[in-house]
């Protein structure tokens, strides 16, 4: 009987086809890539941070060092207090006005939200700028500040606040949406005070997208690079510090480190955000009822007035970088003129910088969708291989945890590596640049498309595996269309990104791949501040034109596939 048994079930033990193949080794190619663009790095830059000059082992000689050097040090504290005020500040208001837009009946609501989105267009490198004009020696409200100086930590935590909030809002926003109104019925019911309501209901019910908001937000300003070196003056953080020791002081081996320190944290925070997320249970229950606020003219008011300030600082800080790119000689001649949008003139890298970044930007778009989608689908629709697919979904949350700066830096030791052969073809590249910023913003395109596949039905590839068609025509006539919008959504942040990343970018580009986030950087270090904001302004406004763009493409794609749902 035993033996029969065993016959049996080495009978109906799945057969690996020629597809299951061709999904395994496509797998295997992008995880290799994904290895070249990300694990290798990360472990040369580990290895270079124990190692001196020469590349002779010595231990925790570097790391002695930069503790013993107080300049150093006292960095960590500078980040970590400039995190801890920024993510408190931005929870605060993004909550409120998360709260405005899902639980009040104020009126304009869509055009609150849509400028509340404004600092995702635009880069990090702008709101210093703008806090230069209103705050600066020279700034139009320099007064407000009652003689303390906007170049420090003050301004640092105004700049990091205002392009990281609408990261946090749209988290919040989410979390808020998900209500049960059954919970606020029993709680009228019981005649429990709003204000009781609101920290025994909303705030439970809210907690895991606040946590998650708060761990993204502090992540965000603990790394970030463009704000505190615009606006920092001598308030040195870790991610400034790092550009400092490497193009400052070409001494790689402390900039490993300080990238070593700088990378501890923000993997903390990503391990204990995941670790909670687990823990999330799901707050809708089949039978709930859909929360719809009611009017409430004082508290709608309110939030009207709450939500238009917000709106309007928003507006203040892109409108300012605008004016000033238009004012002749600031201030002493405000007349409005283009001669500062003829960046040819200027140190940092001209027009074709700019040109150079819409090329980057497209690219990264195109092949970082192609390859994101493509590996995501392998992972969720591919069959057998369990310790292969659960390898390369670990590797693809990678690149989440680790910031630009590190990144950039890792790619110089890795790539200029003397027995790396592959830096040699691409280095100082448009290539390399493509490679990071896809390696950059890799997981959350995979989690997006990852999300997108889980909605179909396997029923589609098993009906396709049954007629023996093979996975590919499955892929091209099936997934493709049903995941178009999420396709469009994948290569639309790749795009945006691509356009205003610096930190990642910073240390790879050559004079013939200046783009131009770099190029708004080297200006201002040139003192060329107007011609700065232009620069920046045509970032903002290249981004916005791609926004209008996406948004046609997904009503014409929804029209299209409603059109094939039909067929």
């Amino acid at each position: 009987m035993t033996d029969m048994t065993e016959n049996t079930a080495q009978i109906v033990k799945p057969k690996v086809s020629r597809d299951d193949w061709i999904m395994r080794i496509a797998m295997i190619v992008i995880g290799i890539l994904l290895v070249v663009g990300i694990i290798l790095p990360l472990f040369t830059m580990l290895s270079k941070s124990f190692e001196n000059d020469d590349g002779a082992f010595v231990g925790l000689a570097n790391y002695i060092e930069f503790f013993a050097t107080p300049a150093l040090f006292n960095s960590i504290f500078n980040s970590l207090y400039i995190a801890i005020i920024a993510s408190v500040v931005v929870l605060t208001v993004s909550f409120m006005y998360a709260y405005a837009l899902t639980r009040t009946c104020m009126p304009f609501k869509w055009f609150f939200k849509l400028i509340a989105l404004i600092p995702l267009l635009t880069p990090s490198l702008l709101s210093g700028i703008s806090l230069v004009y209103w705050f600066g020696n020279q700034g139009v409200a320099k007064d407000m500040l009652m003689g303390e100086s906007i170049y420090g930590p003050i301004g640092v935590v105004i700049g990091s606040s205002y392009w990281v909030f609408p990261h946090a809002l749209m988290i919040i926003i989410t979390a808020l949406s998900i209500a049960d109104a059954r919970l606020y019925e029993a709680a009228d019911a019981l005649r429990t005070s709003k204000i009781k309501t609101f920290f025994t209901v909303t705030l439970p019910g809210a907690k895991y997208g606040l946590i998650s908001a708060a761990f993204v937000v502090f992540t965000l300003v603990f790394t970030d690079f463009g704000v505190p070196k615009v606006i920092g003056g001598n308030f040195n953080v870790l991610a400034t510090d790092i550009y400092k020791q490497v193009i400052g002081q070409q001494n790689f081996q402390m900039g490993a480190v300080v990238s070593v320190v700088l990378l501890a944290p923000a993997i903390l925070a990503f391990v204990v955000d995941r670790i909670v997320q687990k823990k999330q249970v799901a707050l809708l229950s089949a039978k709930a009822v859909v929360l719809i606020p009611k009017p409430d003219a004082k508290r709608d008011w309110f939030f009207f007035g709450f939500c238009l300030a917000i709106a309007a600082i928003i507006i203040g800080m892109i409108g300012m970088a605008q004016y000033a790119a238009l004012v002749t000689f600031w201030p002493y001649n405000l007349e409005l003129s283009l001669a500062n949008y003829d960046f040819d003139l200027m140190d940092g890298g001209g027009w074709e910088a700019f040109y150079n970044s819409i090329e980057m930007a497209l690219y990264s778009a195109f092949f970082g969708t192609i390859i994101i989608f493509f590996g995501a689908y392998l992972v969720q629709k591919g069959r057998g291989f369990e310790l292969g697919r659960s390898i390369f979904q670990m590797i693809a949350i990678v690149p989440l945890a680790v910031p630009g700066m590190v990144l950039g830096l890792a790619y110089i030791f890795f790539f200029n590596a003397p027995w790396n052969g592959l830096g040699e073809m691409i280095y100082g590249t448009m290539a390399i640049l493509v490679l990071v910023t896809i390696t950059h913003f890799y997981t959350v395109c995979h989690l997006t498309s990852v999300t997108a596949l889980q909605q179909m039905d396997n029923e589609f590839e098993s009906v396709s595996a049954s007629l023996k068609a093979p996975f590919y025509k499955t892929f091209g006539r099936v997934t493709v269309p049903v995941c178009s919008p999420a396709i469009l959504d994948v290569s639309m942040y790749l795009f945006l990104n691509a356009m205003t990343t610096v930190s990642a970018v910073v240390f790879l580009y050559s004079s013939d791949t200046t783009l131009a986030s770099v190029a708004v950087l080297n200006m201002d270090d040139a003192g060329d501040i107007a011609p700065a904001a232009a620069m920046a302004m045509m970032i903002a406004y290249t981004c916005i034109g791609a926004r209008i763009v996406h948004a046609i493409s997904s009503y014409l794609m929804q029209r299209h596939f409603q059109a094939w749902r039909t067929r």
